[in-house]
């Protein structure tokens, strides 16, 4: 079953919501403390990433083409709408928005190369201990999300399963036109812009800037034309 990884992560990310609502009395001192925490934690995370490129000019003409694409889209906005689309439905909780747990849980848990790679070894392989060990990864960070930013972080499990189970989908027939040598390439680049974005998810944590890190998603796709185009030419 090639989305058993996928669920597992959405459902983990569910669970450690739940928990994370019973949580919820943390006096406000504390929730900005953990924030803080996560938000440099993060940035920590995401410069690492970052500094795995080979080619980091690839890196930096997939962010700003990705960042172009991305504000013609207007992909921060449409996804903040989804947000606030959920919070209309259901309501809010008075203990952040709802609209603003769902984006940032969302971006934080759908960028990053485990992702992607556990996504491609559950749809070649059928091994999942790549998305297993991301699912208890995002069930803890979703219990600390939770606390301060409400339970809009649990509905980024269903971009989660619909991102990473359409990988798994398209990995089940990948390894039939796509070289490995190829895939390589591409999953250090993406994981190198990825990493960038990640810190910059950091950064709008620990509010020291406030960027509209979904209208650079695009720059994946960038990055896997770039790389396609370097390998064949």
């Amino acid at each position: 079953m090639f989305l058993l990884g996928t669920i597992v992560n959405g459902l983990l990310i569910i669970i450690g919501t739940v928990i994370g609502i019973f949580l919820h009395k943390i006096p406000d001192s504390m929730k900005t403390t953990v924030m803080y925490a996560i938000g440099l934690s993060v940035m920590v995370l995401g410069l690492q990433m970052g500094l795995k490129s080979e080619n980091f000019l690839i890196v930096i003409i997939s962010l700003v083409v990705g960042a172009v694409m991305g504000e013609l889209m207007k992909l921060d906005e449409k996804l903040n709408q989804l947000g606030l689309w959920i919070e209309k439905k259901i309501g809010s909780n008075g203990r952040g928005s709802i609209a603003e747990g769902f984006v940032t849980a969302t971006l934080i848990f759908v960028i990053g190369a485990m992702a992607i790679i556990g996504a491609l070894d559950s749809g070649i392989r059928g091994d999942h201990q790549v998305l297993y060990t991301k699912s208890i990864i995002d069930g803890f960070t979703s219990i600390i999300l939770t606390t301060t930013l409400g339970i809009g972080v649990m509905f980024s499990a269903i971009p989660v399963i619909l991102y990473q189970g359409f990988i798994a989908l398209f990995a089940t027939q990948i390894d039939r036109f796509v070289p490995q040598m190829l895939m390589d390439q591409f999953i250090v680049e993406m994981t190198a812009t990825g990493g960038v974005m990640i810190f910059a998810i950091g950064l709008n944590l620990t509010g020291i800037l406030k960027i509209k890190v979904a209208n650079l998603l695009p720059g994946i796709i960038v990055t896997g034309v770039i790389v396609t185009g370097y390998y064949f030419f």
